[in-house]
């Protein structure tokens, strides 16, 4: 796997345009990740744990994973229902994850070609797929295919974080694509350090 990191270039040049970082910046340094460069694994992961606490959405993903052998279409499309269920899976993820499934082996979604895609273009595809919606392709944009420059109002984590960096009560989505044109190319970057602040702990 690859690994995604916000160089010490592109956490500088955010400071530039966005001055209001700095202080954050200088306090911390953030990890790299590795990036799931399978999408359509890294689809079949989101689903599992949409809505649900790390810890257990870990442990049902686990267990599909031990019954499936290997995430393909082919193998969830061949797996019973039941037995899906018994995973821990929702009869309405289930359905997701058969929908998902179905629109590889057809050929709907083209994942190797989402790649090539820019990040409009990905989100306007996998959104047609039942239980996607814009905030699971924007995250698959950042930690599956590392994109630069993605930054989601759809993240209530990553707005409560602008809000804390600007002192400020209320966000209008005016005021959210103001701040994000100004971060850009580097609102990737600029997400993970907002969702560093919601957590707290540096003391913003």
């Amino acid at each position: 796997m690859e690994r995604f990191q916000v160089t010490q270039e592109e956490a500088e040049s955010l400071c530039r345009k966005a001055p209001e970082f700095r202080k954050i910046v200088s306090r911390t340094e953030l990890p790299s990740f590795e990036r799931c460069e399978d999408l359509f694994t890294a689809l079949v992961q989101s689903i599992v744990f949409q809505q649900l606490a790390v810890k257990a959405a870990g442990a049902i993903y686990a267990r599909v994973e031990n019954l499936l052998g290997e995430i393909t279409a082919e193998n969830l499309l061949a797996a019973p229902e039941e037995a899906l269920r018994s995973c821990g899976l929702s009869a309405r993820k289930t359905a997701y994850l058969r929908g998902i499934a179905e629109a590889r082996q057809s050929g709907k979604i083209d994942f190797s070609a989402l790649t090539q895609m820019d990040d409009a273009e990905v989100t306007s595809q996998l959104v047609q797929l039942k239980g996607v919606g814009v905030w699971t392709a924007e995250m698959l944009l950042i930690f599956s295919l590392g994109r630069p420059d993605v930054l989601s109002f759809n993240d209530l984590g990553i707005r409560r974080g602008i809000m804390m960096l600007t002192g400020t009560d209320v966000l209008t989505p005016d005021d959210f694509d103001r701040f994000r044109r100004r971060c850009s190319p580097h609102g990737t970057a600029a997400s993970l350090y907002l969702w560093r602040i919601k957590d707290g702990g540096l003391g913003v």
